[in-house]
């Protein structure tokens, strides 16, 4: 299976989900390639913000080497589901799909609640990173349910 993370600027939330689902999946012995991207453009090229590096390396985690992209037409191709952050985000790549195969794809990562931007609130990194872990935990139960 193959999962995008998405949030805004692919430095804070998104590199994290990417991390925790990624060493979630290889726990459980799942084949699953996980990547993630943003909707703005701001930090095309870039490494994840060193709150996020931090509190990652904090539980294991290393998310050191991600490089920040921007979310894509192709990746409806690519990938099998599409995991936003937050209702911006929901709109900006549903925005893109061309149909609603693709747009059956996108969901939010915690269902009908967001992931928090913690980007000016130093304090909100370690919340958010528990949210997104959570949000990771109940998308592989579901999988496993299917």
């Amino acid at each position: 299976m193959k999962i995008l993370m998405v949030c805004l600027g692919n430095i804070c939330r998104s590199p994290l989900a990417e991390g925790i689902m990624q060493q979630l999946a290889d726990k459980k012995g799942l084949n699953w390639k996980i990547d993630s991207a943003g909707t703005g453009n701001w930090h095309i090229g870039e490494g994840p913000d060193r709150r996020s590096v931090r509190v990652a390396h904090k539980y294991g985690i290393d998310i050191s080497k991600q490089v920040c992209r921007l979310f894509r037409q192709t990746d409806f191709y690519e990938f099998d589901h599409i995991l936003v952050m937050d209702k911006s985000n929901l709109s900006n790549v549903l925005a893109m799909a061309r149909n609603v195969h693709e747009r059956n794809k996108v969901n939010l990562l915690l269902g009908d609640r967001i992931v928090p931007d913690p980007y000016h609130d130093d304090s909100q990194f370690e919340p958010v990173f528990k949210l997104i872990e959570d949000g990771c935990k109940a998308f592989i139960e579901k999988q496993k349910n299917k």
